[in-house]
């Protein structure tokens, strides 16, 4: 089957209801013993965030805004493969496929699918216009969720440049984050046919034996980063990769639950002021947590980690690559790191403002970002 199908969302108000309903009879935990986020996500801020997902929160304007982008469904492999498709006015446009990551959603890249694929309509050149595609992770939102063991990093890898040859693009460039980076590095790495280069902005790198013994000021941050993330940061990654399941059932049945778990990483991971609803809005917030819930993803998302939390390393990538780190990213390896892996690096830049979710916090920085790197492939 290599048909590509038109979806259109349309959740069930029935579904909505019980959503309501569940929120309304939430059973809370005490509030935590600190003043600052050290226990995790606090109770104040989530009641908060709650009381507008029952009382001012709209999923119907989230869906007609995905509807009117255009979604697409195609199954490869045996699973249903859900992605938004937008292409440029420009018929010369480079088309690029952009991942997600957890927990992430298509939604991170609304506010940058208009500047990449009408360039000239937002105050750019109308030659670093894309043909953008946005798949859904197998798992995650309305993509299908694998059925069978070993649907890793590689195996989606593969399926994205199935995907690009079945939408008919025969030279095109691949970007993402997080799990979209361990996508992107393994679409790198297998040099498809038709991919010309790479663009992540979470890149897979670690110190040397020299690194580790003598470390400069920069060297001292990277390594500073990492040691947080593995101390304070990282028992979400932990739990996923090994008992996804056991998870699942609490997420799965509180909708309080989902949002509380994927909420702290918005406060964690974001480039804002404390809180936050300083970096993203409670609207793009909960829209990405109802891509969680609606679907029952919970589980099925999490199982990534247990298949692929160890592609989270570097790999050998010979195919032109190009890397932005922002400040607040999770890690933050330095240009010698990288290059180790990267071998024909043809963009490196260190922003300076801008956090985990780089498209969906800094939109034009990013949108600069990728096309100052593709510009160079066109």
């Amino acid at each position: 089957m290599t048909e590509i199908h038109p979806f259109t969302l349309a959740v069930d108000q029935a579904e909505l209801d019980d959503l309501r309903d569940r929120l309304e009879r939430t059973r809370w935990p005490e509030a935590e013993l600190v003043e600052d986020w050290s226990q995790g996500a606090k109770r104040d801020k989530v009641r908060a965030l709650i009381d507008y997902w029952r009382k001012g929160y709209d999923w119907r304007r989230c869906e007609a805004r995905l509807n009117a982008l255009g979604q697409f469904k195609t199954q490869i492999d045996g699973l249903d493969i859900h992605f938004l498709h937008v292409r440029s006015p420009n018929p010369d446009a480079l088309p690029l496929i952009v991942t997600h990551g957890w927990p992430g959603s298509v939604l991170e890249f609304m506010k940058v699918i208009g500047p990449l694929t009408d360039p000239a309509a937002h105050g750019g050149d109308p030659a670093d216009a894309f043909h953008v595609v946005m798949p859904s992770l197998p798992g995650f939102g309305f993509s299908g969720k694998p059925t069978t063991t070993g649907w890793g990093v590689e195996k989606i890898a593969q399926t994205w440049a199935a995907l690009m040859a079945r939408l008919g693009y025969t030279r095109w460039v691949a970007q993402g984050g997080d799990w979209g980076s361990a996508v992107t590095s393994a679409i790198g790495a297998q040099a498809p046919e038709g991919c010309i280069g790479i663009h992540v902005n979470m890149p897979m790198a670690g110190p040397s034996p020299e690194d580790l013994q003598n470390p400069g000021p920069r060297e001292q941050q990277a390594l500073a980063k990492l040691q947080h993330y593995q101390q304070w940061d990282s028992g979400y990654s932990k739990q996923q990769a090994t008992r996804p399941q056991t998870l699942g059932y609490g997420l799965a049945d509180s909708p309080v639950g989902q949002a509380a778990w994927i909420y702290e990483k918005m406060w964690s991971w974001t480039d804002n002021d404390g809180t936050p609803e300083s970096a993203l809005t409670m609207d793009e917030m909960l829209d990405n947590i109802m891509l969680y819930w609606l679907p029952n993803t919970a589980t099925s998302s999490a199982r990534l980690y247990w298949e692929s939390f160890g592609s989270f390393a570097p790999r050998d990538i010979h195919l032109p690559a190009g890397v932005s780190l922002f400040p607040k990213e999770i890690m933050r390896p330095t240009r010698k790191w990288v290059e180790t892996s990267m071998h024909q690096l043809i963009h490196w830049n260190e922003l300076d403002k801008g956090g985990h979710f780089a498209a969906w916090e800094q939109p034009d920085l990013y949108v600069n970002e990728v096309r100052t790197c593709f510009r160079q492939l066109r």
